[in-house]
């Protein structure tokens, strides 16, 4: 997959934990990992990450409902297929004006209220979408679900990474990525035994339970402290480090940093493009262009399609998607804090450039009438590569990223601005996948391994290692 205070500096503004010793980019400087990541006194950061990670899992829903639906709602409702069409796709226009709306809802009425209201809107679209008569119904009902997806693919990730001690931030903002995997591969099982109505009713599961669960949870300690409610940040961060923690210097030093921050302007999109911010803009959004034009949309929306015209059962691909990308990404918030940030977009961007060459190389052969009988093992292969390494790293690593580098008073208009260009992306190559796959089917797989392989100079040359540093830490250096 997303407004506040500006980066025009007047004068020389600098961070007070920068001077006489105190450089936010010191670790050893900080509260050290001890003080906030004894397991006493993690519960209650992963009872919240849970309860929002259930917008994660409504988001999967979403996005997984059309695949297994398409010929029942077809049939059901007397929909032709550009009718269908325009049901299946305006998913991604919602989630496009939730994700330029995230930010500023967001910032408002909290990371708790933003979850909220995604989650009406969610509700309200199944609810269309159960009751639908006709394809106007099932269109505002997608419509719907698609605004709560973009809201949540912003303030899932921010709201966990506000709120994780630093050693386990990686590893609890990834599990935003596995929840919507498992989401999508659910539906993508359970729409094949059961009604496209009731399948539209288990979308609601998640929402019910995101909505209970806000009620036990904590806002944002760093939203809190941003508006001034300096005793609710007090208690919310005593909460998330356990009672006998020690939170003064952790506070401290989220006070300094946005007190600095509250000195700047109201920020607005132009401010962006400030030098000052320029580097963390550059680094959010072309991880977010890189994760959807390398393809991913296209092949998992179409994987039935190019498994069959390179002479593989259709039905495998299915099986195939839910069993390859859930334990993948289930592995990678294990290790994503140990091995960084950086060395998993690395092998990642470096299997889907292996991947998308494998698949390009059995179309070819296919085209060519050359060693037909290594077509079908090419492309399986490929595309199970393919598959994987998005898994590895592309998938999560970018809204980690991406949660992690925005200064507090910008990050909910860059974080609008990443997140709708994610949504843009993704729009953009389902829409554009068939037409390539018309014009050559190896030139398509080509044209991806060349957009991925720009992704691995990318992150070699303009993204940081993030691990193991707080979040003012990381956006001090960035943004210095």
């Amino acid at each position: 997959m997303a407004i506040e205070d500006n980066g025009n500096v007047h004068g020389d503004v600098t961070i007070p934990l920068l001077e006489e010793g105190k450089n936010i980019g010191d670790e050893e400087n900080v509260y050290t990992d001890e003080e906030t990541s004894g397991k006493a006194s993690l519960w209650m950061v992963y009872l919240s990450t849970f309860v929002a990670v259930c917008g994660s899992f409504a988001f999967g829903s979403c996005a997984g409902y059309s695949s297994p639906t398409q010929t029942a709602i077809t049939k059901d409702l007397s929909l032709t297929l550009a009718e269908y069409s325009v049901f299946g796709s305006i998913l991604t226009f919602g989630a496009m004006i939730g994700a330029t709306t995230s930010g500023p809802i967001a910032n408002f009425i909290g990371r708790k209220g933003a979850m909220r209201t995604a989650t009406g809107f969610s509700v309200a679209g199944w609810l269309a979408i159960y009751f639908a008569k006709g394809a106007l119904s099932l269109d505002i009902g997608r419509l719907a679900t698609g605004y709560g997806m973009g809201v949540f693919s912003y303030v899932v990730p921010v709201f966990i990474a506000e709120i994780a001690p630093k050693n386990l931030r990686g590893a609890l903002t990834t599990a935003n990525q596995l929840m919507i995997c498992c989401a999508v591969s659910v539906a993508f099982i359970i729409g094949t035994v059961l009604t496209w109505r009731t399948l539209a009713l288990t979308g609601l599961i998640p929402c019910a339970i995101l909505l209970f669960g806000l009620f036990f949870i904590s806002e944002s300690p760093r939203w809190l402290a941003k508006i001034g409610h300096e005793k609710e940040f007090e208690a919310a961060l005593q909460d998330l480090r356990g009672k006998g923690a020690e939170i003064s210097e952790e506070a401290a030093e989220i006070r300094d940093y946005i007190e600095t921050l509250e000195r700047l302007p109201k920020a607005k999109m132009l401010d962006l493009f400030q030098r000052r911010y320029f580097r963390s803009v550059i680094m959010g959004v072309g991880l977010m262009v890189f994760q959807q034009f390398g393809g991913i949309n296209g092949i998992c929306f179409y994987l039935s399609n190019i498994f069959e015209s390179a002479g593989v059962s259709p039905s495998i691909a299915t099986i195939t998607y839910a069993i390859i990308q859930v334990p993948i990404t289930a592995l990678n918030t294990t290790v994503i804090d140990k091995a960084g940030r950086k060395p998993l977009l690395l092998v990642s961007s470096t299997g889907l450039v292996l991947a998308c060459i494998l698949s390009g190389t059995s179309f070819y052969l296919k085209d060519h009438n050359l060693a037909p009988s290594s077509v079908p093992i090419l492309a399986v292969t490929g595309i199970l590569m393919y598959i994987g390494s998005f898994s590895a790293g592309m998938g999560a690593v970018p809204w980690v990223v991406m949660s992690e580098i925005f200064p507090i008073n910008i990050k909910g208009i860059a974080g609008s601005l990443a997140t709708l260009v994610n949504w843009f992306g993704a729009w953009a190559v389902s829409y554009t996948f068939n037409f390539l796959m018309s014009w050559s089917y190896y030139g398509t797989f080509i044209i991806y391994a060349a957009i991925n392989a720009v992704a691995i100079v990318f992150v070699i040359t303009v993204v940081p290692e993030t691990k193991g540093k707080t979040l003012e830490q990381i956006q001090a250096a960035i943004n210095a």
